[in-house]
């Protein structure tokens, strides 16, 4: 059925890497949302007001809400989809981004505003009345916004958006809330307990959980994350797998929004290669990466020595050094200058986030150690953090 209704709306629909395919894919979701969100919303206000619950009413405007959220969702996929301009040559993919972080603060909203309304309810307790028709228009509330999830998780696994995950996780919490409510109201209608305002905190209380997961999950691309591991993995793969490169190091990826990334790698080459091979093999591997991932790269070349008996030695006697210091320590761009009263090793080091030595203390601890293993040694040490490697 799925791909049926994205057959009809959205043409080209398997190539979600294209950002148009993926703007539609947006569109559609918001278009539903909002559809189906105005038909909950009168549907639940009705039975509210026939009720006489407070939990029904505040959960009708929940829906509302979420109509108003997938307006956003909406607004974000067009707008991200515009093309990149002289004010933005990025382009606008971020907008998707912040779509889902509003979203998110909208739910947060309704979170604070039924739980205000539970409480005051909680104080003042009043009798509420469960009708056949009360039932039903719950029942068909839950399985609509039931159906809602699904849908927007699979558009969102699809095209790999934070945005639609977002609405997946208050479309579930809203079918949640809602039976929450239900089980509350048929509780107190066998019980004669004031149970309404109680259930509508406790739906109030998953709403806010909800919506933290949700806003840092749309917060930590805008604020810049670690890519995907197996992304790196598999751009690490696709430039060592020429033989003209030894080696990789510094990679780092800009998110830009879906389909609009950028990165910058060092790739260590032989010193003495033909600088003219390499530099063709170095514009095809950014090609390649451009066709496999979507992603514009730039690759810095880094010449080493290769083949040096001495410098081999001191290369590996320098990482298990460093590997002592701590063990996540690793070291490039491994060079050294040989004088008569002593070596230079001139060299990077990688230091983890997580590792809780200074710069400093990085240098001079495996500074020591080298001059310990001959005093002739005298380090000239880089440190840089790292980012992914």
């Amino acid at each position: 059925m799925l791909n049926a209704m994205l057959r009809r709306f959205i043409p080209d629909y398997q190539k979600t890497g294209d950002p148009e395919v993926r703007r539609r894919y947006g569109v559609l979701a918001g278009a539903v949302g909002i559809l189906l969100n105005l038909l909950l919303f009168a549907g639940k206000l009705a039975a509210g007001l026939i009720s006489g619950a407070i939990s029904v009413t505040a959960d009708a405007f929940n829906n509302l809400s979420d109509a108003a959220s997938s307006v956003v969702t909406l607004v974000g996929f067009r707008m991200a989809g515009q093309k990149a301009d002289a004010d933005h040559p990025f382009g606008h993919g971020r907008m998707e981004y912040l779509a889902g972080l509003i979203v998110s603060l909208l739910i947060l909203l309704v979170g604070v505003e039924l739980g205000k309304s539970s409480f005051e309810k909680i104080l003042h307790p009043e009798d509420t009345l469960l009708t056949p028709l009360t039932i039903g228009i719950l029942v068909v509330s839950i399985l609509v916004k039931l159906w809602m999830s699904w849908f927007q998780s699979a558009l969102g696994r699809r095209i790999s958006s934070q945005t639609l995950r977002a609405t997946c996780v208050d479309s579930r919490s809203d079918a949640i809330a809602t039976a929450a409510v239900l089980l509350g109201l048929a509780i107190s209608r066998l019980t004669h307990l004031p149970l309404d305002g109680w259930i509508g905190l406790l739906v109030a209380v998953f709403i806010l959980k909800s919506g933290f997961g949700a806003a840092k999950a749309t917060l930590d691309p805008l604020l810049g994350q670690a890519p995907d591991p197996d992304t790196v993995k598999a751009i690490e793969d696709v430039i060592l797998s020429h033989r003209q490169v030894v080696g990789i190091h510094d990679l780092v990826i800009h998110d830009y929004g879906p389909g609009r990334r950028m990165m910058s790698v060092h790739a260590e080459v032989a010193a003495d290669a033909d600088i003219l091979e390499v530099h063709d093999v170095i514009d095809h591997i950014e090609r390649e990466l451009n066709r496999r991932f979507r992603i514009e790269a730039v690759i810095h070349m880094d010449p080493i020595q290769i083949g040096n008996p001495e410098v081999d030695r001191l290369r590996e006697l320098t990482k298990q050094l460093a590997l002592q210091v701590d063990p996540s320590l690793t070291i490039h761009d491994f060079r050294i200058t040989a004088g008569p009263l002593h070596t230079n090793l001139i060299f990077d080091v990688v230091v983890p986030y997580e590792v809780k030595l200074t710069e400093d203390e990085v240098k001079q601890q495996l500074s020591q150690k080298l001059r310990e293993q001959d005093e002739r040694y005298h380090a000239v040490i880089q440190v840089d953090r790292s980012y992914v490697l």
